[in-house]
């Protein structure tokens, strides 16, 4: 279960990574055009996704001696 947990973080990094994108494109642009609401929500999707992720590798650990997933970011 460990390998799959550090896999699973590793994927939590990548939507993270694309969230940040995602936001980096909405703010460059029009706030008011659609590319920035499209951008805006799929960092939204993104970070739901991310979150998701995360709860599956704290599930995964849950009960082992490993420390539960934490990036640091509050």
């Amino acid at each position: 279960m460990e390998d799959l947990a550090e896999r699973l973080e590793a994927v939590a990094e990548e939507l993270g990574d694309m969230a940040m994108d995602a936001l980096r494109r909405a703010g460059s642009g029009d706030p008011d055009s659609a590319e920035t609401g499209e951008a805006l929500a799929a960092e939204r999707r993104l970070l739901k996704a991310r979150r998701a992720v995360e709860k599956s590798v704290a599930a995964l650990r849950e009960g082992s001696n490993a420390a539960a997933f934490d990036d640091g970011a509050a």
